[in-house]
């Protein structure tokens, strides 16, 4: 069973903002697509300029289902899409999906910036996150069957974003090599 949640909101940007939350382990490896094999979606989250939409999978047994969701909404949403991270987002949803997504917009400076320090440093609004921009207690959260937690943190987390891309923008995604 997906858990979907739906909030109307206004936001004066063109195209998507993207945040996943996740189980699973980097394989550090590799430094291609490959990283990202054994990471897995849980929580897909988008907010546009009408809406913020998650997707949740309540379970390990719908994992399978919330990757046909994905599929569905990545079709269907408006471009360019933007993220946090690039390279995490694309490399989980390829190794995941098999689907080549291209992100147009790369919210952080540089490849390995925190996110909790960029909201600091620009003084935006926790908007409520549970776990203060800590993805890993949010993986733990939903793995431990507390999955309104992970969904508030992954809602507080696409508020952050836009207003990340409000106020300074974004730049041209690094560059990702997908293999499987």
């Amino acid at each position: 069973m997906i858990k979907v949640y739906d909030e109307e909101i206004k936001s004066d940007f063109k195209g998507t903002i993207i945040d996943l939350e996740t189980i699973g382990y980097f394989d550090d490896s590799f430094e291609d697509s490959r990283r990202y094999k054994n990471i897995i979606p849980v929580i897909f989250g988008y907010i546009n300029k009408e809406r913020i939409r998650i997707l949740c999978a309540v379970d390990h047994d719908s994992i399978s289902e919330l990757g046909i969701e994905i599929t569905k909404a990545l079709d269907s949403l408006e471009k360019p899409f933007y993220a946090f991270n690039t390279h995490f987002e694309r490399g989980v949803l390829f190794s995941h999906l098999g689907k080549k997504v291209a992100f147009e917009g790369e919210l952080n400076w540089e490849k390995f910036e925190s996110k909790r320090r960029v909201v600091q440093f620009l003084r935006i609004h926790n908007y409520g996150d549970p776990f203060n921009d800590n993805g890993l207690l949010c993986s733990h959260s939903w793995s431990k069957g507390n999955i309104d937690h992970a969904v508030l943190h992954n809602r507080s987390c696409l508020l952050k974003e836009r207003d990340i891309l409000f106020k300074r923008g974004f730049r041209k995604p690094d560059k990702l090599r997908l293999i499987r």
